[in-house]
């Protein structure tokens, strides 16, 4: 996966590009919002890291002129604004997600992961008998359809795209209900239960499986 950074604080961007290498993702650095918008547009990069204040361009001019050019690119902006109002201006923008400066590395690599898990192309997921069609929105079990409302197929999509590892409920609430969703995570044990009945009852029984502690996984 290949992250871009546009940064003008050379010292940070180059440090946070370390960082994210040595998590596994490939990373390139812009140091402008004009240089940043070039590169973000020239479509080899899958998420960008865009920070607000920027020379030239800034990070707010860069991701509407983005979004102006049709591009979808997952942006995740960074800022030392935290004002409710700068948020709501920088989502509005088409930024997809929002970082206030400081912030913990962990938590910015859970965005980075949640955003480009949401931006998943993949246009069929399966595990054993169970199978969805993301496009049409069509869940199957054996290869007959099964009724799901959008949060259960969210639910559901997310777990296939995890497929093999344990998903907590903490990921599985921002996934598919947003990490500004302000709930308890009571609720995706709830939204869990009535999308395994509806599984178990076409004959799926047992795919979701329920790590103790940790959360639930499909395929581990």
């Amino acid at each position: 996966m290949h992250v871009l950074l546009v940064e003008d604080d050379r010292r940070f961007a180059h440090l946070l590009a370390r960082r994210l290498e040595g998590e596994g993702f490939a990373t390139s650095v812009a140091f402008t919002g004009v240089d940043g918008l070039a590169r973000a547009a020239g479509g080899d990069v899958d998420l960008a890291v865009v920070d607000w204040m920027l020379p030239e361009l800034d990070g707010i001019g860069l991701v509407r002129r983005l979004r102006e050019r049709g591009s979808q690119l997952p942006v995740l902006m960074l800022t030392a604004r935290d004002a409710v109002d700068d948020r709501v201006h920088g989502l509005q923008a088409g930024a997809d997600d929002y970082l206030v400066k400081p912030f913990a590395f962990a938590e910015l690599l859970a965005r980075i992961e949640a955003l480009t898990r949401r931006a998943g192309t993949a246009s069929r997921l399966a595990f054993g008998p169970v199978e969805i069609d993301v496009p049409a929105h069509r869940a199957l079990v054996h290869g007959s359809p099964v009724e799901l409302t959008p949060k259960e197929f969210e639910l559901l999509a997310c777990l296939l795209r995890a497929a093999g590892r344990v998903l907590s409920r903490a990921e599985i609430k921002e996934y598919v209900w947003g990490f500004n969703f302000d709930a308890p995570t009571k609720v995706v044990d709830l939204y869990v239960h009535y999308l395994r009945r509806k599984l178990d009852a076409a004959g799926a029984d047992g795919v979701i499986e329920t790590v103790r502690g940790v959360g639930y996984a499909i395929g581990r």
